[in-house]
């Protein structure tokens, strides 16, 4: 099926992955603020620094949002599973569901 492709994408980050995304974000949208506020000030129009932040806006979240190979460098050592057959459950006695009274 056609959906079937969304299945194979990667949909997640690393956390040094996550602090790099904030980083270049933060950079893009500070660098774009500063370059539209000056070019605004120069030519007297504030419909420009809005469209250039908008323009960093738009770039910062194509280099940021997706889960791009950068961003899953680093990614967590999870321990294996170790199957536990000997444990059971057991049901709780009475004295340990007894709610305590509050006074």
């Amino acid at each position: 099926m056609r959906l079937s492709i969304f299945n194979s994408l990667p949909t997640h980050m690393d956390y040094k992955g996550q602090k790099l995304a904030e980083q270049i974000f933060q950079g893009i949208i500070l660098i774009s603020a500063a370059i539209g506020f000056v070019y605004g000030l120069i030519i007297q129009q504030f419909g420009w620094t809005v469209y250039i932040v908008l323009a960093g806006f738009v770039i910062s979240c194509f280099l940021t949002l997706p889960p791009w190979p950068m961003y899953r460098k680093n990614p967590l050592p999870w321990q294996p599973v170790i199957p536990d057959s000997t444990a059971e459950f057991s049901p709780k006695t009475q004295e340990s569901m007894k709610k305590k009274k509050h006074k």
